[in-house]
C-alpha cells in the first residue's frame, strides 16, 4: 500500500497540536527544503481564512510565480485562473468550517502551460491545543501514468479501453469485472495499482474530460451532459461542480473572460 507525503506527515501534525499557526509553521518550516525536492506534488499549509501560510516550490511555481513570498497571504481564488481557482477557496473553507478531510479526491487543474491534468488532493484540518481548527495542511499529487509492467496491465488495459469507448452510456461494475476477468474487490484493487484510481473515478475522468473539451465549445449544456454519459442535467453539474469547484455554467463563462 501507497502512502502519500500528507499521509506520512499529518498525524505528526495531528499528535502536536501547537497554542497557534505560528508555532507549527515554526516547526515545520524546517521541512520546507526536502518538500521543495517533490515535483510531482503541490503542498500546502493554509491558515483558518484559507491564505497561504506555507508551499513548496512545486505549487509557487504552479501559479505562476518564481518566489514563496508573494503567494502568501493569498487565497487560491487570488493565484490561480478563474476557471478554477474559486472551486479550491471554496472546497478550503469547507474543510474549515467542518473539519472535513478529504481523500484521494480527483481533481482537474491547470498547469503552468495552461494545459488541464489531473490531480489526486488530499486535504485536512488543523487544531490547536484546545480543539479549534486554525488552518488546514494539503497535497495535490498529480496523477501517474499507468503502472504498465504489472502482471495485471493488460486486463485492465481493456477496462480502461472500454470506458475510454462508451464513457457516454451507463457502465456498470459488472460489465468492467466480466472484461477484466475479476472480482469486484480484485477489480477495485488492481485498478488502483495500476491506473492509481478507482473504477468510478475512471469513468468520472472520461466524462469530464470530454466535458471540458466540449464546454469551450457552443454546445448547449444539456446537450454536454447527454454527451458525456449523464442522462441527468442536475447529478452532471453537481459532478462537474464537484471536480472543478464550478458548475458547467461558471465555468464556461470563466472560460470565455
Amino acid at each position: 500500500m501507497t502512502h502519500t507525503p500528507l499521509a506520512l506527515l499529518y498525524p505528526c501534525l495531528e499528535q502536536y497540536r501547537p497554542a497557534n499557526l505560528e508555532a507549527l509553521l515554526a516547526g515545520v518550516s524546517l521541512l520546507l527544503p526536502i518538500l521543495d525536492a517533490i515535483p510531482n506534488a503541490a503542498i500546502f499549509i493554509k491558515d483558518s481564512a484559507a491564505r497561504y501560510v506555507l508551499a513548496n516550490t512545486t505549487l509557487v511555481q504552479r501559479c505562476g510565480l518564481k518566489r514563496l513570498q508573494p503567494l502568501l497571504g493569498k487565497t487560491s481564488a487570488e493565484v490561480f485562473p478563474a476557471q478554477l481557482g474559486p472551486g479550491y477557496t471554496e472546497q478550503d473553507r469547507r474543510v474549515l468550517k467542518d473539519g472535513r478531510v478529504l481523500e484521494d479526491q480527483l481533481e482537474l487543474h491547470l498547469y503552468g502551460s495552461r494545459e488541464p491534468g489531473w490531480c489526486l488532493t488530499h486535504k485536512r484540518p488543523l487544531y490547536n491545543q484546545t480543539g479549534e481548527i486554525i488552518g488546514l495542511v494539503g497535497i495535490s499529487v498529480d496523477l501517474q501514468s499507468a503502472a504498465h509492467t504489472h502482471p495485471a496491465y493488460q486486463r485492465l488495459a481493456a477496462v480502461d479501453e472500454h470506458i475510454r469507448q462508451h464513457f457516454h452510456q451507463p457502465i456498470s461494475l459488472g460489465e468492467l469485472t466480466r472484461i477484466a476477468g475479476m472480482s469486484v474487490a480484485q477489480l477495485e484493487r488492481y485498478c488502483k495499482r495500476v491506473f492509481h484510481l478507482t473504477p468510478r473515478q475512471m469513468i468520472q475522468k472520461a466524462r469530464l474530460e470530454q466535458a471540458h473539451r466540449l464546454l469551450h465549445s457552443d454546445v448547449p449544456i444539456t446537450e454536454v451532459a447527454l454527451r458525456c454519459g449523464y442522462t441527468d442535467h442536475s447529478a452532471f453539474s453537481r459532478q462537474f461542480k464537484q471536480l472543478t469547484g464550478f458548475t458547467p455554467r461558471d465555468y464556461r463563462s470563466a472560460t470565455l473572460q
